[in-house]
């Protein structure tokens, strides 16, 4: 008959065997050309299509990583569940692993997180905690806080907001990536801050492959957006992974000038965007009017079809 301790090496050997085999489903995402709303052949647009992996979000390379190194840290297993705060596509990816894996997934996430999302975290098995809308994911911060000072035994606190293994996802996989895909010719690189674990992890990246690559940040406009998951740094709480000596350049990019890029994105690219992918390619465009020259990159964190409440007012 095993002992205890046997059956405990059995099953984290099961778990990590497990990790291997959701892994070829992370990362490894193609580059979608922009062709249509720029008329300077001289500057091309391309996007990471980060839908296309487990968990169809920017937020799999991060919420694997942060799981991975748990796991292999002895921190997590099939008896501790995964705690986090999120507002929506980290949690989504969380469960989705959480699910592949057989590890339990609670999640602390802002009331006004879209259905399409809540929908997906509850098939997924996850544990749903709401918190005010009011307090966005800050709010949601610190509801995990308290549960996991509650009951630290029985949690791993994955913490994305302060975990290095998050923008170190993207440093690993998704800078390399866009150096390769663009045959080593990006000249930019310019996405939205919201853990900042994509900007932070892909411009390190960047930087170290040429140091001549640009790298410029995107918030929201003002406080009261309608951009989800991004952070407006000056009224929000700045997250710990967050570099402010990275970026070449901060921008801003409104709300209402993301939702007419989903329209039109749609129309003339055949693609529909979330709002937080939208607002991208606003900024991408306007980077590309801007320039002489270059290969600017940005992402596609997630795909529109999670957003029907926002695809319901557009089409009025």
């Amino acid at each position: 008959m095993a002992t205890v301790k046997e059956n405990a090496v059995y099953n984290n050997n099961s778990l990590i065997e497990k990790l291997g085999a959701v892994q070829q489903f992370v990362g490894n995402t193609p580059l979608f050309p922009i062709t249509k709303l720029h008329s300077n052949p001289r500057v091309k647009i391309f996007a990471k299509m980060e839908w296309q992996q487990l968990g169809m979000s920017v937020k799999t390379r991060p919420a694997f990583n942060i799981i991975k190194q748990a796991i292999l840290e002895g921190k997590l297993d099939r008896e501790r569940n995964l705690l986090d705060a999120s507002s929506g596509n980290t949690g989504v990816a969380y469960a989705a692993i959480g699910a592949a894996l057989g590890i339990p997934v609670t999640l602390c996430i802002p009331e006004n997180t879209s259905l399409q999302k809540k929908y997906a975290l509850k098939f997924y098995g996850a544990k749903l905690i709401e918190t005010s809308k009011f307090d966005s994911t800050d709010g949601s911060q610190e509801k995990a806080k308290q549960l996991f000072a509650e009951n630290p035994d029985k949690c791993y606190y994955a913490d994305q907001y302060n975990n290095d293994n998050n923008w170190k996802a993207h440093y690993n996989t998704t800078g390399e990536e866009i150096f390769n895909q663009t045959e080593q010719q990006v000249t930019h690189f310019i996405a939205g801050l919201g853990t900042t674990g994509t900007f932070t992890g892909t411009s390190r990246k960047l930087k170290e492959l040429n140091n001549n690559v640009k790298v410029i940040s995107l918030q929201p406009d003002f406080a009261l957006h309608g951009l989800e998951g991004w952070k407006h740094m000056e009224t929000a709480k700045v997250p710990g992974i967050y570099d402010t000596t990275l970026a070449d350049e901060n921008r801003e990019v409104g709300t209402g000038d993301a939702y007419d890029m989903i329209v039109r994105m749609a129309k003339l690219e055949g693609v529909l965007l979330s709002p937080s992918s939208a607002a991208n390619v606003v900024s991408a465009v306007k980077l590309a009017n801007e320039l002489e020259e270059g290969v600017i990159v940005t992402v596609f964190p997630d795909h529109g079809s999670n957003y029907q409440e926002v695809l319901n007012e557009l089409i009025r």
